[in-house]
Formats: structure tokens, sequence, C-alpha cells
């Protein structure tokens, strides 16, 4: 009788060790990295860093992002956590979350600014002309206003057209003003009003992975972005 409730028990244990093995398999999808010049073959990294040959970041396969994809899981840190509803210069009502699949250069700037965003919408599609065709549907340029008591959708779609800007890889947002408060705390771009119509501002450019998590800020104007465009083509075509 013993040893009949031993064995029973023993195939008990197995039984469930084989089913977490099971579970732990598919719930644990691991990120596969490999060298974008492929300088030792197909070999493969599970830890992201740099070939030891080239020097030259690993990147993501796209096999792996889009099994992780599939999932709809966002970590804590991702934008698309944020609850908040925004107007688009087309006049339709989003969700951060909406934007969810594609590498995001986001920028904050106001319409009417005379200074600083000029130069920042000039530096924006400085970068949207160096990233190749191939990706266009990948990447989205997301200008959010700082000032959206002024920046009306239809200001905001004029503003589109006028800066030959009206397609969909470019975004025009206005928010409430306590949710353009809220994301810009979030990117960490400090705004203030100094006058009825002028604000000072950040000038901070900021890439967001296709989950919705920042891999890079650019600050300054006209400043060197190498590395901003290299950042967005690894998460556009990992």
């Amino acid at each position: 009788m013993k040893n009949s409730i031993y064995i029973s028990l023993l195939f008990l244990t197995i039984l469930l060790g084989i089913s977490c093995k099971d579970k732990n398999t598919n719930d644990d999808i691991a990120i596969i990295y490999q060298c974008p010049m492929k300088c030792q073959g197909e070999k493969t990294f599970s830890v992201a860093g740099s070939c030891s040959v080239c020097k030259m970041d690993l990147q993501p396969l796209r096999d792996s992002i889009s099994k992780i994809m599939e999932t709809g899981e966002i970590s804590d840190t991702s934008i698309f956590n944020l609850n908040s509803t925004w107007i688009t210069e087309e006049g339709q009502s989003i969700e951060l979350k909406d934007l969810k699949g594609k590498t995001l250069v986001m920028v904050m700037i106001y319409t009417s600014c005379k200074a600083a965003c000029p130069r920042l919408v000039a530096d924006m599609r400085n970068i949207e002309n160096q990233i190749p065709e191939e990706l266009d549907n990948d990447v989205r340029y997301v200008f959010i206003s700082i000032d959206p008591e002024i920046d009306t959708p239809f200001r905001l779609k004029a503003f589109a057209i006028e800066n030959q800007m009206d397609n969909e890889q470019w975004t025009f947002l206005q928010g409430s003003i306590e949710n353009v408060r809220e994301f810009a705390n979030v990117l960490a771009v400090k705004y203030k009003q100094i006058s009825p119509m002028d604000f000072s501002h950040s000038n901070i450019i900021s890439v967001f992975n296709p989950q919705g998590e920042l891999v890079h800020q650019q600050e300054g104007l006209g400043v060197d972005n190498k590395e901003t465009i290299q950042k967005i083509i690894q998460t556009a075509r990992p």
C-alpha cells in the first residue's frame, strides 16, 4: 500500500514538473540578437550588446520581435499605459496605444512659435529624409502641441499642409492641458508660458520602439543626428 502511494505521488510530481516546464517554455519569449553585418555568419546572441568584430550594436531579429508583438504585452515603462485621449489634425480621437507597432519619433512644439520650433520641424524633416523608404510604413513622426488652446485640429492641419507634412507618416496631436503636462513629464520636456503667445521649452526629439518604450533622445537644435537615425532604423528594422 505504501509503495503504491509513493509511486502515485512520484508520478504526480513528475507530471506537475512537466506541466510547469511546458508553461514556462510558452511564456518566456526571448529576443534573439545578431550582428547586422553578420561578421560571425548566422551566429545569434541571447542578450543585447555589440559585435566583437565590427563593434556595431547587435540587432534583434524580426522573428523574435514578432513573437513578442503577437502577445500584445507592454512593459510598465511603455507610454501605451497612458489612458489620455488626443485629437489628430484630421479631427480623430485616439489614444497613444493606437500608435502601437510603429517606431515613434516624437517632439513637442507649438505652431505659433517663431524661434525654436521651426528648427525642430526642420530637424524632424532632416531625420525623416535619412530613413530608408522601405521603412516608411514602420515609422511615425508625431508632433504634440504644448499650446492646445490655440493649436486646434484645424490649425494643426493647416500647419501640416504648410510644412508639407500632410501624409500618414506625420501625426499632429492636440490634448487637454493636463494630458500635455503629463506627457511632457514623461519626455522630461520643460515648458512655460511666458506671454499669451509664447512659450519657453526644451528642444528634445524622442524615439520610442514599437512597444512604446523610450529608447533614445536627441536634445538641442541642429545637432548631429547620426545616433538618432541609427536608433530609428534599429527599432524599425530589427
